[in-house]
């Protein structure tokens, strides 16, 4: 479980840096840089999370003997743990994120989303309707939650995918030498 716990704050950590340099470059504070910040952030997330992932259930797997089989399961384990350790502190993160180091950043998100509607042709009412909910689930709380729901499913699907490649099967005992 140490390994686990390592990587999976090792990504967490990473992707708050991440979302720090966005923040601190101002990718953050403009509707105009949101797609870009998306892009960087979602591509940079992605790749420090798997490649935690990948690191953490090597190190577990290392940790069992080469006798012993390290199959699916226990490759999927592995890999899901860093996943909900890295989704659990990355909730904290979020939550922090929105309420204290950038408050304003649902206005952001919300511009954003109001544009692309009025873009789409939204009518005034459904504008209207569409902005209470959006507000609604861009509070510190629900945000926060959503980003949990989301990590650990797309957590599940990425350890879905490297357990498959890094199951084990058990290695034969070594013959003994011959007289």
């Amino acid at each position: 479980m140490k390994h686990c716990l390592l990587f999976g704050f090792i990504s967490a950590l990473a992707c708050a840096f991440v979302t720090l340099v966005l923040f601190f470059a101002g990718f953050h504070s403009d509707v105009s840089k949101l797609g870009a910040a998306n892009a960087i952030g979602g591509i940079a997330d992605l790749a420090i999370g798997v490649t935690c992932m990948v690191l953490g259930t090597k190190a577990v797997r290392e940790d069992n003997p080469p006798d012993e089989a390290f199959g699916y399961g226990r490759a999927l384990w592995a890999s899901f743990r860093v996943a909900v350790v890295s989704s659990l502190l990355s909730t904290v993160f979020s939550y922090c994120y929105f309420a204290f180091i950038n408050p304003g950043f649902s206005d952001v998100l919300l511009q954003d989303k109001m544009a692309k509607l009025e873009a789409s042709g939204a009518s005034g009412a459904r504008l209207e309707q569409a902005e209470a909910m959006t507000k609604m689930f861009l509070a510190p709380g629900p945000a926060a939650l959503f980003g949990l729901v989301f990590g650990l499913i797309f957590g599940l699907v990425f350890a879905l995918i490297v357990a498959a490649f890094l199951k084990r099967a058990a290695q034969a005992a070594p013959l003994p030498p011959a007289l």
